[in-house]
This record gives structure tokens, C-alpha cells and sequence, in this order.
């Protein structure tokens, strides 16, 4: 079987749809102002950083997830994965943007994607601190929904890099060199790039593209299927399935996003 029923995706979107809710009184009710930060960087001057919640939620998910659907896979940032019985498989990120939530920057997030068969079906990206997220639907559409309403996104369908409103964020992964390399794209690089929450932004019409450095499979994965249902196009930044993670980037229409990559070249 390589379609999945309208049954399957009925009960795994409901399942989806619920986790906001009990993640949010998880946090609020337990966690919220009492993180403690450790550095899981294997390099002498590394840094990357890892809480305590960051571990709790994932661990919340696995077990919620695992007692739902018992024969599913599990692929977590934190913790060891677990292989799929079931053809599908979770991909979770449980705080996506941990600098954000470590400095109090409300734009971190919960990620989470269902994939069938290795293929992104389903995302949320769920914004604790905002009130509101982002999911998947049953019908390749992708929605906000804040107070318990549900609002349909759709990408703008821009065509003019100059008009553009692009994001990215390449401190820290792209060199001086590098950066001069693609100076052209980078000075249409005019806002700021909020960790998942830009990638939100495009579907929502707010940004037409998001550029990212090294983006691993649970920071990439719940997107894929949010944005393409939203109207948009994503891929690597040389035009390979992004479901591999590393760069990405992202656009509101076809003919921006192939400028957008020819301007990467340099740097690809």
C-alpha cells in the first residue's frame, strides 16, 4: 500500500491536531522559568545547547505517540531512534529555536512530522508562547489556528527578487568569502529570520522566501508538507528533495525560487 487511507490520516491528524493543547499545559503547568542549559557540542569551543525541557517534551511525545500508535517509528533530536513497524514514522524537534527560548525570545517551537514511507504527510509547529500553530490538514491544505479557529494559508505568488520579502540567516555557517560569493541575494536580504516562525510567515503571505543554513531532518521535515499545501516550494539549496535536510530554501512561487537557487550557485 502506498497511498494512505482517508482513515489512517483522519485518526493521525486528530492525534496531531491534540498535541498543542497538551504540550501547552505541560509547559505552562511545569516547566515554564525552570530550564537548566547544558552544552552537548562534542567540539572544545562548540556550542550547542540543550535544557532540561528540551528532553522532557521530547520524552512527553515518545511516550503519548507510543501509546497511540505502538508500531510507529521515532526519530527525536535528543534521543535515540526507533524504527518503524508501521511504514510511518515521527519526527520530532521538541524545541526548535532553543538560543530564542533561552534568551525568552517567544519564536521557539515544537516540531513534529508524520511521514509515510519516509515522505513528510503531516507537520505542526506549535508556538507555545504565541498562542497559536501551525498544522497540516487532511486535504493538502495548511492552516493557523489561533482561539481554536482554523485560518486556511496561502503563500503570495511573487515573481520579483526586488520586491521580494526575503529572510535568511547565515551567521555563523557561511563565511565572509562565502557571503560575498551570493553578495547580490544577500543585500535583498532585508528581514530577519525568526527559526521556524519565518518559515510560517511564507505560508502565511507575510514572506515570499526563507533561505537557512544546515538544517537537520526534524528542523526541515514538519515544513515540507506546510508549505507545498500552502502553495509554496522547497528544496535544497541546489534543488534536491529537502526531506535530506542541510540548506534550504524555501519560496512562494516556482520562478522566484529558481532565481533564488541560480543566485546560490556560487556558494553550492
Amino acid at each position: 500500500m502506498n497511498e494512505i487511507s482517508k482513515k489512517d490520516k483522519l485518526v493521525y491528524y486528530n492525534f496531531l491536531n491534540s498535541i498543542p493543547k497538551k504540550i501547552n499545559k505541560l509547559y505552562f503547568n511545569k516547566f515554564k522559568g525552570k530550564f537548566k542549559l547544558s552544552n552537548k557540542s562534542k567540539k572544545a569551543k562548540g556550542f550547542d545547547p540543550v535544557t532540561n525541557i528540551d528532553k522532557a517534551f521530547e520524552l512527553f511525545l515518545r511516550k503519548e505517540i507510543s501509546k497511540k500508535f505502538p508500531k510507529d517509528g521515532i526519530i527525536g533530536e535528543e534521543f535515540k531512534a526507533k524504527k518503524t513497524k508501521s511504514g510511518f514514522s515521527w519526527i520530532i524537534d521538541p524545541i526548535d529555536g532553543t538560543r530564542s527560548f533561552i534568551i525568552g525570545s517567544p519564536t521557539w517551537s515544537n516540531l513534529i512530522s508524520v511521514n509515510y514511507r519516509n515522505e513528510p504527510t503531516f507537520g505542526l509547529v506549535n508556538f507555545p508562547m504565541l498562542k497559536k500553530y501551525y498544522i497540516t490538514g487532511t486535504n493538502k491544505t495548511s492552516y493557523l489556528v489561533e482561539n481554536n479557529k482554523f485560518k486556511k494559508l496561502k503563500v503570495l505568488k511573487s515573481k520579483s527578487l526586488n520586491s521580494s520579502k526575503i529572510a535568511g540567516a547565515f551567521f555563523g555557517w557561511l563565511s565572509l568569502d562565502e557571503q560575498k560569493k551570493i553578495s547580490k541575494l544577500t543585500r535583498l536580504m532585508r528581514y530577519p529570520c525568526s527559526d521556524a516562525l519565518s518559515y510560517c510567515q511564507l505560508c502565511q503571505g507575510e514572506l515570499d522566501v526563507v533561505i537557512q543554513c544546515y538544517n537537520k531532518i526534524w528542523d526541515i521535515h514538519p515544513m515540507i508538507s506546510l508549505i507545498r499545501n500552502a502553495g509554496g516550494y522547497i528544496t535544497t539549496w541546489k534543488g534536491k528533495d529537502p526531506k535530506v535536510g542541510g540548506s534550504i530554501v524555501a519560496s512562494s512561487s516556482l520562478t522566484l525560487h529558481k532565481k533564488v537557487l541560480n543566485l546560490l550557485k556560487p556558494v553550492c
